[in-house]
């Protein structure tokens, strides 16, 4: 039995060709669950459940109590698999504990946003009041970005890619300096996951903000993502498709850059074009 499961995974298939077919392996993106637990001298709550690629979960349960809001690096004592006796071995890496130095902070929040991401009567005016809450427009800053740099970035993300290579099948999230250097990136069946995992891992080495940096991801641009950059203080973020309409108003609100649609070389600026040497407009 897979004690510990790994981001692939074998699998017997049937591949057909024209008028042949053969017998072959193929390696899956591998998909589980992973529990996200907090742990204090006042109790212990589990306070999400998401589907993931195996790898990297401590950076993932670290980036999303940080793009939520509900933990700061520092309040952050560690971060272990779960031991308790009661569950199977491979469930037992499924979880992932978080010792806080403090008490259990006040979840409202988190439950009111889980609750209502899907519900009737919450529209995107009222979701971005909640953001300012607890983020502030970024600044101007100095990060200038040219054409040339946006337009490798795609490229430099995929030679990062390493799981992608063996299965086809992940999402990944890219930090990159204003010159286009590659700094780290991350892989996962879910795109806002990839962004976690970049921003526990920019987190638990006390790299935040990443004032300086571009987030570069693989698909499109949503809301979700666009809340977890700005959480981490990036200012611009790249995707290869196409953004939503509530992540192009949050980034035009807090002051971001948004670029869509890189693809070779071309892509749409949706706010915050300040940030690019564009050429002049033709």
């Amino acid at each position: 039995m897979k004690v510990r499961p790994g981001p692939t995974t074998p699998v017997r298939i049937r591949q057909l060709s024209g008028t042949s077919a053969r017998d072959r392996r193929d390696d899956l993106a591998t998909e589980e669950p992973l529990e996200i637990r907090l742990q204090a001298d006042d109790g212990t709550r589990t306070v999400a459940i998401t589907m993931r690629t195996p790898g990297h979960d401590f950076e993932l349960a670290a980036g999303f109590l940080h793009g939520e809001g509900v933990v700061r690096p520092g309040g952050i004592a560690g971060i272990a698999y779960c031991t308790d006796a009661d569950l199977p071995p491979e469930a037992r890496h499924n979880t992932v504990t978080v010792r806080l130095r403090g008490p259990l902070p006040d979840l409202a929040t988190l439950e009111r946003h889980f609750l209502t991401s899907s519900a009737c009567g919450v529209c995107g005016s009222a979701t971005l009041e909640d953001l300012h809450a607890r983020c502030t427009p970024l600044p101007r800053g100095d990060l200038v970005l040219t054409p040339e740099v946006l337009y490798g970035l795609p490229y430099r993300l995929r030679e990062g890619q390493g799981v992608f290579g063996k299965t086809g099948g992940l999402h990944a999230a890219g930090l990159f300096t204003g010159d286009g250097e590659l700094v780290a990136v991350r892989e996962d069946v879910g795109r806002h996951n990839a962004v976690d995992k970049l921003v526990g891992w920019a987190a638990l080495s006390g790299r935040l903000p990443l004032s300086d940096h571009v987030l570069m991801v693989s698909g499109r641009a949503s809301y979700e993502i666009m809340q977890k950059a700005l959480a981490a203080g990036v200012p611009a973020v790249c995707a290869v498709s196409a953004p939503s309409s509530l992540a192009v108003e949050l980034a035009r609100e807090f002051g971001m850059t948004l670029v869509g649609f890189l693809r070779g070389e071309r892509c749409n600026l949706y706010a915050g074009e300040e940030r690019v040497t564009a050429p002049p407009e033709r």
